[in-house]
């Protein structure tokens, strides 16, 4: 029995190629495993940075000092930014965690406000001059 050149010519390549079949699937392996552990971090960090998007109804209550007893003003949140969304100055930022912080100006009047934000809802304290009055007191927000 002879076996034809050609099928002895094909083995003697097959070995030479195994190495970078193997060298591939390596690659295709290490490819597949990144996108797993990448991907869940990368829609996380996404969603985590708009948790807090939307337009928020803020309703400050003053518990000391001479100013009006209650005031409503909405902001808007987008990423970790907090914006006006209805007059007045407002830079404010809010943390992944919902940690909020916003200084707000009106003509003469200026006032700061802290606290936290969690799903639709918010609370926290706010001090400042609201004209020419020192006031403080505190804050609730819900998401519209």
């Amino acid at each position: 029995m002879t076996i034809p050149r050609r099928s002895i010519a094909a083995l003697a390549v097959f070995p030479a190629a195994f190495p970078r079949l193997r060298a591939l699937r390596w690659i295709f392996a290490a490819t597949a495993i990144a996108a797993v552990v990448v991907a869940p971090d990368a829609a996380d960090a996404a969603r985590r940075a708009g948790a807090y998007d939307g337009t928020w109804n803020v309703v400050f209550t003053t518990l000391r000092g001479n100013c009006s007893p209650t005031n409503s003003a909405p902001f808007a949140v987008s990423g970790t930014r907090v914006l006006s969304a209805g007059g007045g100055k407002v830079r404010g930022g809010v943390s992944r965690s919902g940690a909020v912080s916003v200084r707000i100006s009106v003509g003469l009047s200026v006032a700061s406000g802290s606290g936290r934000l969690v799903g639709n809802s918010g609370a926290g304290h706010w001090s400042g001059i609201i004209s020419g009055d020192r006031c403080s007191g505190v804050w609730q927000a819900a998401r519209n």
